[in-house]
């Protein structure tokens, strides 16, 4: 399990699996469960990895259960950052059949989503481990669920970039385009930012390097550089800034990313595009 893994806020857990919930449900609930599965009928359930990875999401299924039912007894038998094999039961759930089945998919797909792209940061995180990179996330994250996919790149072995536009100052091509250029953005940055805000540039080439160099920023990101480029930055700025290497950066080529020198890895896939966690959730017949 990953060191100083976050706690998940209850209210905000509660507040997004309800919401989900609502959606399931709709006019009516589960009108499956409520025609096949007598009132009084009880059951126990499992849920357990189909294929291997890392888990994230645990609180929202909790939740999902629990909130559809308080006398559905939920106990996890893994936790957040827990690598899992086929097989591996991650909870098991007892109480009324009905309430247990109307809550299993958006329990599920949370936990499905979410421990998806834990697995997939601890893929990258895996190929650099050796080296002093992180690998860290975007802002490309599904609306709504930010919060809980950066918490899952955490579950995964990476680390969080910004959660949104107010936390850092992140100068893009298309400020810089604005603005003037990279001096004239950095500068303006500057200041504009409190004692207590970030500043990071994007660079595109050596040359908008050296100027990024000369505007001090905390941070500079070398976007869609090959890795003998990578190197020639990371020899350029000599420790003055943080490098962080973004764009298109792929399983397959984030070691030699790493390798090249540059402190952070930043990688939108992980968020917007990593295949769901295959987990399942079966009645045990006795």
């Amino acid at each position: 399990m990953p060191r100083h893994l976050p706690d998940l806020p209850r209210l905000m857990v509660d507040d997004a699996v309800k919401a989900a919930l609502l959606e399931d449900w709709g006019r009516a609930g589960d009108i499956t469960s409520q025609a096949t599965i007598p009132v009084t009928a009880r059951a126990e359930a499992v849920i357990a990895a189909r294929k291997p990875g890392v888990l994230s999401g645990i609180a929202l299924a909790e939740s999902a259960f629990r909130q559809t039912d308080a006398s559905l007894s939920f106990a996890a038998d893994k936790q957040d950052g827990d690598r899992l094999e086929p097989g591996d039961v991650v909870a098991r759930i007892t109480g009324p059949a009905r309430a247990l089945l109307s809550a299993e998919r958006v329990a599920l797909n949370f936990l499905g989503h979410l421990s998806g792209i834990a697995s997939a940061t601890s893929l990258f995180a895996d190929r650099i481990a050796h080296t002093n990179a992180s690998i860290v996330c975007t802002r490309k994250t599904t609306p709504g669920l930010r919060g809980f996919e950066k918490y899952a790149v955490k579950c995964g072995g990476g680390s969080n970039h910004r959660f949104g536009l107010d936390d850092a100052i992140l100068i893009k091509d298309n400020h810089i385009a604005v603005a003037g250029g990279v001096v004239e953005a950095v500068s303006a940055a500057k200041a504009y930012a409190g004692h207590l805000v970030k500043i990071e540039v994007e660079v595109d080439t050596l040359e908008q390097l050296h100027q990024a160099l000369g505007a001090g920023p905390d941070v500079i990101m070398l976007d869609n550089m090959p890795p003998e480029t990578l190197e020639k930055a990371v020899e350029i700025t000599g420790g003055k800034a943080l490098l962080e290497a973004s764009g298109g950066i792929e399983l397959d080529t984030v070691q030699a990313v790493a390798e090249a020198g540059v402190d952070l890895i930043s990688s939108g896939w992980i968020t917007h595009s990593a295949p769901v966690l295959d987990l399942g959730l079966d009645i045990e017949i006795s």
